[in-house]
């Protein structure tokens, strides 16, 4: 079944444009421009991911974006102006999901969908193990040997996704379009390699001689 999309926006022709390039991608959209209207859909209709914008012809992004979080479990991707650093903090503080900000790449948009619902994906373990380190995925906790590791936002987005695809040979582009700067843009290639040696220096027992994340000459790192 196709995802379905709620997309909470009140400027005409971005929700006629995305809503007519999502469903191009496969999507199922239903469209709302205001806080009441919002909240109207979500109690007669079931789905799957919420775009959301901060302005809205009535109430705002961040009223809508609580009262979802309060009562369902739904994965939540705020759309802010450019550079609205106060936008982006206050929706992540509320529990968004992640942001993007606009103009924003449509294929960029759709690579965030398809990361945000895949950790909200049934298919998810509850608890994912590998030697002595244990990822908590229903409360966000990584922990070594019984002992909580503390990982930034991005640290955690990139750990899980070695675990979500244990075995598989990753290259640098495909973690490079999975995780994301403070800042909306692609992680660069010396960034990600500091994401990878700061977790190695946290989950390995020698980050020197990595048996977690293993580097693989020439293609990329890969988990087990």
């Amino acid at each position: 079944m196709n995802e379905r999309v709620l997309l909470v926006e009140d400027d005409p022709a971005i929700v006629s444009n995305l809503t007519e390039f999502l469903q191009k991608e496969g999507f199922f959209v239903a469209n709302a421009d205001g806080q009441t209207q919002a909240l109207k859909r979500l109690e007669e209709q079931a789905f799957d991911l919420v775009l959301l914008d901060v302005s809205l012809k009535d109430g705002n992004g961040f009223g809508v974006c609580t009262a979802i979080k309060g009562s369902w479990n739904l994965p939540v991707i705020f759309l802010t102006a450019s550079g609205d650093e106060y936008s982006v903090v206050t929706g992540l503080d509320l529990g968004a999901d992640d942001y993007i900000a606009k103009p924003f790449r449509p294929r960029e948009l759709i690579s965030r969908m398809k990361s945000v619902l895949r950790r909200y994906s049934g298919s998810l373990q509850p608890l994912l193990e590998y030697e002595t380190l244990c990822v908590d995925t229903a409360r966000a906790l990584v922990s070594k040997n019984g002992q909580e590791i503390l990982l930034s936002a991005l640290e955690y987005r990139l750990l899980l996704y070695f675990f979500t695809n244990r075995g598989l040979v990753l290259s640098r582009e495909k973690l490079l379009m999975e995780i994301w700067d403070a800042a909306g843009e692609f992680v660069n290639d010396n960034t990600l390699t500091v994401y990878i040696k700061r977790i190695r220096e946290k989950i390995e027992d020698d980050p020197a001689n990595p048996s977690i994340i293993k580097t693989v000459r020439g293609l990329g790192y890969k988990l087990g």
